[in-house]
C-alpha cells in the first residue's frame, strides 16, 4: 500500500461534515467548519450531495486550496460518501487527486454546465447585436470554467479530458471502484 494513502481510521472523526445542496447555506456551514480545524494536521471533508450551484462549489474549491497553499504541512482531504453528484464532483476536483477518497458504493456524477436563459430581442439593431454577444460570451466563458474543472478532476488519473467532454452530456455516473480503477481518487473506503 501506497505509505501516504490513508487508512479508514483516518476518516473516523471528519473536521467537515457537509450534505445537501451545494448552496450559500453549504458555504456557511463549510467556512465554519474549516476555520474551526486550523490547528489540525489533517482536515477531513465529508460530503454527499445530490449537487447544486456551481460557483459555490469552485468558491469552496478555492477555499481548499488557498488553505493547503497557506499551511502546506497540512493534509486537506476529500471523503465523498453515498452521491457526489454535478457541483460535488467540482469540489471534489479541487483537492489533489491522492487526497481523494470515496466510501464503497458512492457514485460521482460529471455533467457540463447547464442554463436556463431566455434572449429578449427589442430595439435598435445595434442593441440587439449587443444582447446577443453578452449571451454568447456567458456561454462561452460558462464553458471555458467547466472545462478548467474537468481539467482538474483528471489530472493525474486515466482518464483524458477528451473523453470527459465526451462523457459530460450524458450526465456521466462513475461507481467509487470504477473511479479508483481510472486514478480519480486515491481509494474507495
Amino acid at each position: 500500500m501506497d505509505k501516504d494513502r490513508l487508512e479508514p481510521a483516518a476518516f473516523a472523526a471528519p473536521a467537515v461534515l457537509l450534505s445537501g445542496t451545494v448552496n450559500q447555506e453549504m458555504y456557511r456551514s463549510f467556512r465554519s467548519q474549516l476555520d474551526a480545524a486550523r490547528e489540525r494536521d489533517l482536515v477531513v471533508v465529508e460530503l454527499s450531495t445530490l449537487g447544486g450551484d456551481p460557483e459555490v462549489a469552485r468558491m469552496m474549491g478555492e477555499d481548499i486550496r488557498f488553505h493547503s497553499t497557506l499551511a502546506p504541512s497540512r493534509r486537506h482531504v476529500f471523503l465523498g460518501k453515498a452521491a457526489i453528484y454535478s457541483a460535488g464532483t467540482t469540489f471534489m476536483s479541487f483537492f489533489a487527486r491522492p487526497n481523494r477518497y470515496l466510501t464503497r458504493g458512492t457514485r460521482l456524477m460529471v455533467h457540463e454546465r447547464k442554463l436556463d436563459k431566455q434572449v429578449k430581442l427589442n430595439g435598435p439593431l445595434t442593441t440587439c447585436v449587443a444582447a446577443v454577444k453578452a449571451a454568447l460570451h456567458e456561454i462561452e466563458t460558462s464553458i471555458a470554467i467547466q472545462n478548467e474543472g474537468f481539467a482538474n478532476l483528471v489530472e493525474g488519473s486515466r482518464v483524458s479530458l477528451d473523453e470527459v467532454l465526451r462523457r459530460a452530456p450524458e450526465n456521466w455516473y462513475i461507481e467509487a471502484a470504477e473511479a479508483q480503477e481510472l486514478g480519480l481518487i486515491e481509494a474507495v473506503l
